[in-house]
């Protein structure tokens, strides 16, 4: 099996039809996204003036520990796909109302999480069981470790009946627009996300090798990071990146293609 990083050699990229899910606050965002995944168009999403945003959730400790990973995903994610998106990335705190006008919300950090006072928990609490989706992206790529460790702790006391369990291979984030095998960031250190499934969607990812480190640029346009694969991982990353995006906002309308059995059968 070709290992997280590697460029794979069917990639391929999909705008096939999408079944829109009930979803609450993003139902009739998914209608427009349905449209898009059928032929190059602008599509509606929350955020700024209607476009997508990705946004970090401001906590006590460093929230943005790589500045331009973000804005580099959202400017490759626009030029990819037909989603109108807001480069700029948006900050909110849990307890701002402004939350449930993003529909990707992204930790980040590379030590100790503060804990969430019991209002931020409720928030967030209540942000993923109305459909939100949670990126916790480990800059640390250091899985057990502090950062890690802290968010588990969070996310336990925000779902307690919800546990958090590995992300198969096979499961559909890895092929709703790029063909992937697992998670892919600066550095290689897990080989499966890890995720939180509510009423049969994942809610929440756990991605454990630093994604935003494989592709921020610096003022000048470097990128900040040395990555252990050089410009193929940060492709990689960059469509995991991509993936997680249309996961979010599409779901698994993949699933529901004649075509992914064929396409899996020749990923073996």
């Amino acid at each position: 099996m070709t290992s997280v990083g590697r460029p794979i050699d069917d990639s391929h990229s999909a705008k096939t039809a999408a079944h829109p899910p009930a979803r609450g606050f993003l139902a009739s965002l998914c209608v427009g996204l349905a449209l898009l995944c059928l032929a190059p168009r602008t599509a509606a999403a929350f955020g700024d003036e209607n476009r997508f945003s990705f946004a970090l959730v401001r906590h006590g400790a460093n929230y943005d520990p790589r500045p331009g990973g973000l804005r580099r995903l959202a400017w490759e994610l626009a030029k990819r796909t037909s989603i109108d998106t807001r480069v700029e990335p948006a900050a909110v705190s849990l307890a701002d109302p402004e939350l449930f006008s993003h529909p990707f919300l992204v930790l980040a950090g590379e030590g100790e999480l503060p804990p969430f006072s019991p209002a931020e928990r409720e928030a967030l609490r209540r942000y993923l069981t109305h459909g939100g989706f949670l990126l916790v992206d480990d800059a640390s790529a250091s899985p057990g470790g502090p950062f890690d460790r802290s968010v588990r702790r969070e996310l336990a006391a925000v779902l307690p009946r919800a546990p958090i369990k590995p992300v198969a291979s096979s499961h559909v984030l890895y092929k709703t627009f790029y063909l992937l095998r697992g998670p892919v960031g600066r550095l290689n250190i897990g080989a499966q996300a890890d995720g939180i499934e509510l009423s049969g969607r994942l809610a929440v990812v756990l991605s454990p090798n630093d994604l935003q480190g494989a592709v921020a640029r610096d003022s000048l346009g470097e990128f900040s990071y040395e990555t252990e694969g050089g410009g193929q991982q940060r492709e990689m990353a960059l469509r995991f990146g991509v993936n997680l995006a249309m996961y979010a906002l599409c779901l698994d309308y993949k699933d529901d293609q004649v075509h992914v059995p064929f396409i899996m059968k020749r990923r073996r």
